[in-house]
């Protein structure tokens, strides 16, 4: 990794708990699988997010060698998933949202489950909020966890909202404990290393779901390299892309680092929006693919569906490659200064779907211990092609709409 621009990284590091070497090394070469699972358990409830504001190549080349070092990668800009706005109001008891997700039939309301939001904030004194216990925490700068956008306050309502006006707006009202990390907006927002940050808060605080509804900002960086450092654009393009790659792995470190903690702290999983780069009807025509933090694999990531004539279509917008899909355009949901609003993204689509995941947590911890590989697998095996236009491509859609659980699945 390139350190031309004194460039602040992000290094996620956990305590060595002893050599954890092959079991079939050799006679009392190791404590066994189970021990070593447990030792990396135990590692990865330990592990924390650093930050280096400007790494020299002996401490880059001191990071590789470490052994409590996991990753590092440079700290690169994120920006909101900007939604866009709709005119489109409910008529119905329920939104169109929450209807599609078959959340207003499931005898699940998400009970137990502790949902965290990783966004702009919330507005929390929204009658939509009135009874969540709401842990909240600002990673900006900006002196508190208050929204002063709207997308946070948004999102969060279509997640675990009370119904406004006898209008029902949350997949998951049942959730009476929410942790909202405010890590976009103020002073210091919008960078991957506050991500990481507060993903890692927000799973020490109970969260199970992880909902994230921005991207990592590649032009942008790009913009700041040529603009501010002057570089040419090929050259920028190329060290962005490096950083870009650096960042995917280090995110998909995190995720299967939160997976390993299971055993030993509660499960959590983390659900990301896909992106609104593409332009399906633009001139030309084109498709981008699921953007960071989303591409990591490990994470679920989410496409865009609109409500049309004929069955629910892919959203002109919605980047590819997702893994599954939810409702997305025309979603109404909570504002500031205690309104509402309707708008549309895969910002959009991402809440329905950790809101599904919440009451999918619910349905399967009155079972028994909650694993996240069966809580992910649950959510994305729910999906369903059965409302979507004839047609629609896999890739687009991933697994397709998913579905909330009944008494029977």
């Amino acid at each position: 990794m390139s350190n031309l621009f004194n460039q602040k990284i992000m290094i996620l590091r956990a305590p060595s708990l002893g050599a954890t070497r092959d079991p079939f090394d050799g006679p009392g070469a190791s404590p066994g699988l189970e021990s070593t699972a447990q030792n990396i358990a135990e590692r990865a409830v330990s592990m924390t997010v650093e930050r280096d504001e400007n790494p020299s190549g002996s401490t880059l080349n001191a990071l590789r060698n470490d052994p409590t070092v996991l990753g590092f990668a440079p700290a690169m800009p994120m920006k909101l998933i900007e939604p866009f706005d709709a005119d489109t109001a409910p008529s119905a008891a329920a939104t169109w949202g929450v209807k599609a997700v078959g959340a207003h039939t499931s005898p699940f309301s998400g009970a137990g489950v502790t949902v965290a939001v990783l966004d702009t904030g919330i507005a929390a004194n929204h009658p939509a909020f009135a009874g969540v216990n709401l842990v909240t925490k600002d990673f900006t700068g900006a002196g508190s966890a208050e929204d002063d956008n709207g997308h946070g306050t948004h999102c969060a309502g279509t997640i675990f909202g009370r119904d406004i006006s006898g209008q029902r707006i949350g997949v998951a009202p049942g959730v009476q404990k929410a942790v909202i990390g405010k890590v976009l907006g103020g002073p210091n927002g919008g960078s991957s290393d506050i991500l990481a940050s507060a993903m890692l808060w927000a799973a020490d605080n109970g969260a199970h779901v992880i909902s994230m509804s921005l991207g990592i900002d590649f032009p942008g960086w790009v913009d700041e390299l040529v603009k501010v450092h002057g570089l040419s654009i090929p050259a920028a393009t190329s060290i962005a892309l490096e950083g870009y790659r650096a960042n995917v792995r280090l995110f998909e470190q995190l995720a299967n680092l939160l997976n390993a903690r299971a055993s030993v702290a509660q499960t959590t999983i983390v659900v990301a929006a896909a992106g609104n780069e593409s332009e399906r009807t633009g001139n030309p025509a084109y498709e981008i693919n699921v953007a960071p933090p989303a591409a990591a694999f490990g994470i679920t990531s989410v496409a865009a569906l609109a409500d049309g004539g004929g069955g629910l279509t892919v959203a002109p917008f919605s980047n590819t490659m997702a893994t599954v899909a939810g409702p997305a355009v025309g979603v109404f949901s909570a504002w500031l200064n205690g309104g509402t609003k309707t708008i549309s993204g895969t910002s959009m689509a991402t809440p329905h779907v950790a809101g599904v995941a919440a009451l999918w947590a619910e349905r399967l911890l009155a079972q028994g211990p909650l694993s996240p590989v069966l809580l992910q697998a649950k959510l994305i095996a729910s999906g369903t092609f059965k409302p979507l236009k004839a047609g629609t491509d896999p890739v687009d859609v991933g697994a397709g709409l998913i579905q909330a659980p009944t008494n029977a699945n």
